[in-house]
């Protein structure tokens, strides 16, 4: 499977503040983050859901890849999205390790799996 995802008895935002204070702990932070119901409102789009996507980033992780094969910027910053489904709250993300594969380098495909059990960790400690 692609991604890795969750549901957790949270509202929109608690899940947002808390797993923004569980990535710090493996010293990955918030960008940004894109409300995706808003934006497009501010486009004319209406969207039932709502999505709060935020791209969050390890510096020295970053730095890391990006020595190892420029491509990998496609993939970066990494991605984690938070929104409501049927009335629950899911917390989710592409799972770095398969994003990776595209760059075909084994020495990526390690440090992504790393990478993949710090961001899957961080958001498994907030259930």
């Amino acid at each position: 499977m692609f991604h890795y995802t969750i549901e957790v008895d949270k509202s929109l935002n608690e899940a947002v503040s808390a797993l923004e204070a569980s990535l710090k702990s493996e010293k990955f932070g918030v960008l940004w983050s894109l409300n995706m119901k808003e934006t497009l409102a501010g486009k004319g789009v209406e969207l039932d859901g709502d999505y709060l996507i935020l791209e969050v980033c390890n510096p020295h992780e970053a730095k890391r890849v990006l020595e190892k094969n420029p491509l990998v910027s496609y993939f970066l910053p990494c991605k984690i999205v938070v929104y409501k489904e049927n009335g629950s709250t899911k917390i989710g993300l592409p799972k770095p390790t398969e994003l990776i594969r595209f760059v075909d380098n084994d020495d990526l495909q390690v440090i992504a799996s790393d990478i993949e059990n710090r961001l899957i960790g961080a958001i498994d400690s907030i259930k």
